[in-house]
C-alpha cells in the first residue's frame, strides 16, 4: 500500500493511537470483571500479567508486519495463506473492527442514558457520536492522530485529579494480605485482564502508516504502559475505597466510586459527571480508530475508495450498536468481541509468522 507522505504518523502518535484505543469501556468496569474473577484484593498482579501476555502477543505481530512493512495486514494476509484463506481472514479482521465500533457505541450511549440524558431516544444520542466520528476518520489517520494527541493528556490529567480526590475514602486495608490464597487466583485472573487490552491488534493496520517503523516495539511498550497504569490506579483505588465485596456489586463501580465523595466549596462538588466526560471522549477514540480500520480494510478487501466505504459502514455501525436488547446483552456482546480479539490478535499473527518463516526460508529469504 502507497501511503502518501502527510498520512504519515510519528512514533509518538501511534503510542498515542494505541493508547486511546485500549482506554475504552474496560476502565469503567474492569475492577467489576477482574474481581469477581480474582475473588482477592490481588488483582493489580494480574493486571501487570495480563499487561505481559499483551506485550507478547503485540511484539509477534511487529514481528509479522517488518517482513511486509509497506502492506497492512488485509494485503499481506493474502501474501502467507493465499487469497481466498487470507481474504477470508481479512474479513473476519474487518468485522471484528466494525463489531468493536458498535460496541463502543452503545455503551456510550448506555453511560449517556443511564448517567447524563436520561430518557433521550437512543438514535438521537447515536447520530450525533455516529456523524462527528465519520467527519473525524474522513480526513485521514494523521487527522485522528493529532485530535488523540489533544484528547490523552487531558483524560491523563482530570482522570488523576477525579481518583486522587476520592483518596479521603480510600482504606488501604481493602487491599490485604497480598497473595492471602496464594497465587492460584492471581493466575485465574490472567485472562480476563488481558482481555482488557484487546485492541492491542491495531497494530497490524497502524505499522504501514509509521514514519519509523523499526520502532514500532519501544511504540508498543508505551501503547501498553500507559493504559496499564491506568488501569493499575483505577482498580487500586476502587478496591481500596469500595472493598471487595462492595466492587462486585456494582454495575460501573469507576463511577460509583466518583458518585460516593463530595467536597464542598470546589467548582465541582460531585466528580462523576467530569469522569463521564473524559471517558466518553475515550469512547470516541476508541470507536474512531476501529471504524476507519474497518474501513480501511473493506476497502482494500473489495478494491474500492475508502471515503465511499466510510458512509457505507455508518449505518452498519448503528445497526450493530443496536443489537444489543438490554445492558447485560451489552456485556455479553462485549465479552464476545473480547474473545474474538484472542484469536484474531493473539493465535492468528503467530499462525502467520511460522507459515511465512517457513515459506521465505524455502525461498530462500532471511
Amino acid at each position: 500500500m502507497m501511503v502518501r507522505h502527510e498520512e504519515r504518523i510519528t512514533t509518538s502518535q501511534t503510542a498515542v493511537l494505541i493508547t486511546n484505543f485500549l482506554l475504552g469501556t474496560g476502565i469503567l468496569t474492569l475492577p467489576r470483571t477482574s474481581v469477581d474473577e480474582v475473588g482477592t484484593p490481588d488483582v493489580w498482579i494480574t493486571l501487570v500479567l495480563g499487561g505481559l501476555v499483551a506485550l507478547t502477543a503485540a511484539v509477534i505481530m511487529v514481528k509479522l508486519n517488518h517482513q511486509y512493512p509497506d502492506k497492512t495486514f488485509y494485503e499481506y494476509s493474502q501474501d502467507i495463506i493465499g487469497k481466498w484463506g487470507g481474504s477470508l481472514i481479512s474479513l473476519f479482521f474487518a468485522c471484528y473492527l466494525l463489531a468493536h465500533s458498535g460496541f463502543q457505541v452503545r455503551s456510550m450511549l448506555e453511560i449517556i442514558r443511564f448517567f447524563l440524558l436520561e430518557g433521550t431516544p437512543r438514535w438521537a444520542v447515536a447520530m450525533v457520536f455516529l456523524w462527528v466520528g465519520l467527519y473525524l476518520i474522513v480526513g485521514g489517520l494523521s487527522s485522528i492522530a493529532r485530535l488523540f494527541q489533544i484528547v490523552l493528556p487531558i483524560t491523563f490529567i482530570l482522570f488523576l485529579l477525579v481518583v486522587f480526590m476520592s483518596i479521603g475514602i480510600f482504606d488501604v486495608d481493602n487491599l490485604r494480605p497480598v497473595l492471602g490464597e496464594g497465587i492460584g487466583p492471581v493466575l485465574k485472573g490472567i485472562k480476563v485482564t488481558a482481555l482488557s487490552f484487546s485492541g492491542i491488534e491495531i497494530i497490524l493496520i497502524l505499522m504501514p502508516f509509521m514514519n519509523q517503523p523499526r520502532k514500532a516495539i519501544h511504540t508498543i511498550m508505551i501503547g501498553i504502559a500507559i493504559p496499564l497504569l491506568f488501569y493499575m490506579i483505577t482498580v487500586v483505588m476502587v478496591i481500596g475505597a469500595l472493598s471487595i465485596d462492595g466492587v462486585v456489586s456494582r454495575t460501573w463501580p469507576t463511577i460509583d466510586l466518583m458518585r460516593s465523595f463530595e467536597i464542598p466549596g470546589l467548582i465541582f462538588e460531585r466528580f462523576e459527571s467530569l469522569l463521564l466526560v473524559i471517558w466518553i471522549m475515550q469512547l470516541f477514540c476508541t470507536f474512531a480508530i476501529a471504524f476507519y480500520g474497518s474501513a480501511l480494510g473493506l476497502a482494500q478487501l473489495f478494491k474500492t475508495n475508502i471515503r465511499p466505504m466510510m458512509f457505507v459502514l455508518l449505518p452498519v455501525i448503528y445497526l450493530i450498536a443496536m443489537i444489543p436488547k438490554n445492558i447485560n446483552a451489552m456485556f455479553a456482546f462485549g465479552d464476545f468481541i473480547g474473545n474474538s480479539g484472542v484469536y484474531l490478535g493473539g493465535l492468528t499473527p503467530l499462525v502467520l509468522l511460522v507459515i511465512s518463516k517457513i515459506r521465505r526460508r524455502k525461498q530462500g529469504i532471511s
